[in-house]
C-alpha cells in the first residue's frame, strides 16, 4: 500500500476511535406567569413604537407626494403662462406691424384711384384730339388706344 493510503486509513481509525463529546442540552428554566406577561407587554410596546413610526412614515410619504404634486402643477401653469405670453406678444408685434404697412397700401390705393381718373381724362382729352388731328389718332392707334 502506498504511503499516503496508509496515512488515510490511520486518521480514518483515529476518528473512529476517538471518544465523542456529548454536549447537553440545557434547558431553559420555567418562566413565570409574571415574566410571560412583563415580555409580552415589551413585545406590545415595540409594536406599538413601530406602528406610530410607519403611520409617521406614510404622513411624511404623503407630504412629499402633495408637494411634488404642487410643483409640478407650479412648472405647468409657469410653462402655460410662457406659451400664452409669446403666442399674444406675436400677434400684438404682428398686428402693430400690419397697421402702418395698411395706412401706406391705403393712402397708394387713393393716390392711384385719382391717378386713373386722371389718365382717363388724359386718355379722353387724345381721343377727341385725334378726331381733329390725324398725327394724334395716329399715335393712339399705334399704342391701341384709339
Amino acid at each position: 500500500m502506498p504511503r499516503f493510503g496508509k496515512i488515510a486509513v490511520l486518521f480514518a481509525l483515529f476518528a473512529l476511535l476517538s471518544p465523542i463529546e456529548a454536549r447537553a442540552v440545557e434547558t431553559a428554566p420555567p418562566l413565570s406567569a409574571r415574566e410571560i406577561i412583563e415580555r409580552l407587554t415589551k413585545v406590545e410596546t415595540k409594536i406599538d413604537a413601530n406602528t406610530a413610526a410607519i403611520a409617521q412614515l406614510w404622513q411624511d410619504m404623503n407630504a412629499q407626494f402633495d408637494r411634488l404634486s404642487q410643483l409640478i402643477l407650479g412648472i405647468l401653469g409657469a410653462f402655460t403662462a410662457l406659451v400664452a405670453v409669446t403666442i399674444g406678444f406675436a400677434l400684438w408685434d404682428r398686428r402693430t406691424m400690419v397697421r402702418p404697412f395698411e395706412s401706406k397700401v391705403k393712402v397708394m390705393e387713393d393716390e392711384l384711384a385719382r391717378d386713373r381718373e386722371s389718365l382717363h381724362s388724359l386718355l379722353e382729352a387724345f381721343r377727341s384730339l385725334g378726331k381733329s388731328d390725324e398725327q394724334v389718332a395716329d399715335v393712339l392707334r399705334q399704342f391701341r388706344l384709339l
